[in-house]
């Protein structure tokens, strides 16, 4: 039996109500792999300048140092270590999957949830290290 072209469209839906779709931990840990990439790539400028302010001079060096204390800094920073560990530790979780282990769907989801764990306790471990 052959679906024409117009029984195909009929099927598709029409409107994707995303607050209604549950996505699971598998697919959270990639999205956030991605978006924690992506933060990673806007962060190297950051970091670039202020080790280039840092390096041209004592003056330099002090401004740069007292934006440390700065509230918004210390969140900028602490947002940029986030992201740094979630995807190092997607990373590696991402390497372990290459070599063939936690690929079922079990393991898969555990080591997705073991991410999260993993992630919220070094970002909480980093917050209290900056503040």
């Amino acid at each position: 039996m052959e679906l024409s072209e117009q029984n195909v469209k009929k099927q598709r839906p029409v409107h994707l109500d995303l607050h209604k779709i549950r996505f699971p931990a598998t697919a959270i840990a990639s999205i956030l792999h991605r978006i924690s990439g992506v933060i990673m790539l806007f962060a190297i400028g950051i970091l670039l300048w202020l080790l280039n302010s840092s390096l041209t001079s004592a003056e330099g060096f002090a401004s740069v140092q007292s934006l440390f204390d700065n509230l918004l800094m210390k969140f900028i920073l602490w947002g940029i270590l986030t992201a740094l560990g979630y995807h190092l530790f997607g990373g590696i979780r991402h390497l372990i999957m290459d070599t063939g282990r936690w690929e079922e769907l079990t393991s898969g989801i555990a080591s997705a949830k073991a991410l999260f764990v993993i992630a919220l306790v070094f970002s909480v471990v980093v917050g209290i290290w900056i503040w």
